[in-house]
């Protein structure tokens, strides 16, 4: 466990690597940076789905068992690119990346997995789409930023991050590098409906425990 102190306050960083049991264990009915459009959209309003990802966390909280991710074929690139991409970032940026497996809030009730912390003010999230999809965000960067908006504020809210960039990688096609840069208007928001989330999960728990 690693205490990072940012202008906004710290954060706890885990040591655990991404996908590990002990990874898994410190995710377990906590909301997360990659679930987040669940709780609001990309526009800042409350999202359709959030009372359902609420439920999943309780009875996460209660049985201590995680909800099954299916695993597609991206996801399973991303996987098997992500260092080669991390590696690639490094080389063209010129900047060390640094690792965490799993990264909590102060409060310790939700945190973020992100691909690393660069530098003391950003980081990165990588992706690795189908190459028609890389091609489209490379046509329109707006809806790649647009896509992922709930995530990265997320990482930044907690890590208080200033920017993060945001990269698309394939092995065959030229990568796409976007830094993305705070938005405290729309993190303010996102707070506000995680600690919503989070109040239900707390006090649902305590009812049915």
């Amino acid at each position: 466990m690693i205490i990072l102190d940012h202008e906004h306050g710290h954060c706890i960083a885990l040591d655990h690597e991404q996908g590990s049991d002990e990874w898994f264990a410190s995710r377990l009915g906590r909301p997360s940076a990659s679930m987040f459009n669940k709780l609001i959209t990309s526009a800042g309003k409350p999202s359709a789905s959030a009372d359902t990802y609420i439920n999943e966390l309780i009875a996460e909280r209660l049985n201590g068992i995680r909800v099954p991710i299916y695993v597609n074929e991206h996801m399973e690139r991303g996987t098997r690119l992500e260092n080669e991409a991390r590696e690639h970032y490094e080389f063209i940026t010129e900047q060390k990346v640094t690792e965490y497996g799993f990264i909590l809030d102060a409060s310790e009730e939700f945190g973020c997995s992100p691909d690393g912390l660069v530098d003391k003010n950003g980081g990165l999230e990588i992706k690795c789409p189908a190459d028609s999809t890389l091609i489209g965000y490379h046509r329109h960067n707006k809806t790649f930023v647009t896509k992922y908006k709930q995530q990265i504020m997320g990482c930044m809210m907690i890590t208080g991050a200033k920017w993060w960039d945001l990269m698309a990688y394939s092995e065959t096609l030229p990568h796409l590098l976007i830094r993305v840069e705070r938005d405290d208007e729309y993190i303010e928001k996102l707070a506000a409906e995680i600690d919503k989330a989070v109040t239900i999960i707390i006090n649902e728990t305590e009812k049915l425990a």
